[in-house]
This record gives C-alpha cells, sequence and structure tokens, in this order.
C-alpha cells in the first residue's frame, strides 16, 4: 500500500517543472508568477508542486480536494505515475557464436602484435597500431 506522503516524493522527480503555469489576477489585470512548477494530471487526480511544498489533489466536479498524508494513494498512484515507454521490439536472447576448429587454428597463427586485413585477392598480416595516451 503506497500512502499518499510517499507518491508526492516519487512524483517531484517525475514531473518536468513549467515557468508561467501560475497566474494570479488582481482586478483586471492578469499576472504571471516567476514560480517553476511542476504538474502532473490524470483520471481525477492532480499533483502540483512548486518550490518546497507538493500536494496531490482529487479533482471534484467544481473544486480540489486535497488527499490526507496517510491516505491510501494506490488509485492516485496508478494516475499520476507516467508510463514508461518500452523498447519497440522484444528482447532477443543473445546465443553464442560457435567458431569451427579451423578458424580457431588459423587465428591462433597469427602473431602477437599483428592483425588480418583484406588486400587484394587475400588477407595479410599488418602490424597493429600502438596508441599512446
Amino acid at each position: 500500500m503506497k500512502n499518499v506522503k510517499s507518491l508526492k516524493n516519487s512524483l517531484k522527480f517525475k514531473a518536468t517543472p513549467k515557468t508561467g503555469v501560475l497566474t494570479v489576477r488582481v482586478g483586471v489585470k492578469k499576472f504571471v508568477l516567476p514560480v517553476d512548477a511542476r504538474m502532473i494530471s490524470g483520471d481525477g487526480y492532480l499533483f502540483l508542486s512548486f518550490g518546497s511544498s507538493s500536494e496531490i489533489y482529487e479533482v471534484g466536479p467544481k473544486s480540489l480536494t486535497p488527499l490526507a498524508p496517510e491516505a491510501d494513494g494506490a488509485a492516485a498512484a496508478a494516475a499520476l505515475t507516467p508510463k514508461s515507454r518500452g523498447r519497440g521490439r522484444a528482447k532477443r536472447s543473445r546465443k553464442s557464436v560457435e567458431m569451427p576448429d579451423n578458424l580457431a587454428k588459423a587465428l591462433a597463427q597469427v602473431p602477437a602484435g599483428y592483425k588480418l586485413v583484406p588486400g587484394d585477392g587475400g588477407y595479410r598480416l599488418v602490424r597493429t597500431r600502438v596508441r599512446k595516451k
């Protein structure tokens, strides 16, 4: 069981900060607050975090109701946790490649410090380059 307090701590790092999200209306003028806010919303829940405070709200028909810190947050976690994008293809099992015996014997004959390089009509031995750090 995940409580709301631990859910808030984990969602802080999953939400991306946005500027200009919070606005205040004073008289007839509307001002944008210079605060970086992190916000995630989904399926009847809203996570809002800015500065040193964060809160999870349940979205009602006309109001937002904050969830108690020790309440069960399983439904909110399912709604607010971003889904991880997996890889497009299934994982392939890696099989070890078997080397034929005659190829292994031929490669064992290459002296240390040399390598095989394709050349004109065949392969030739070339001294390997020594790199200095």
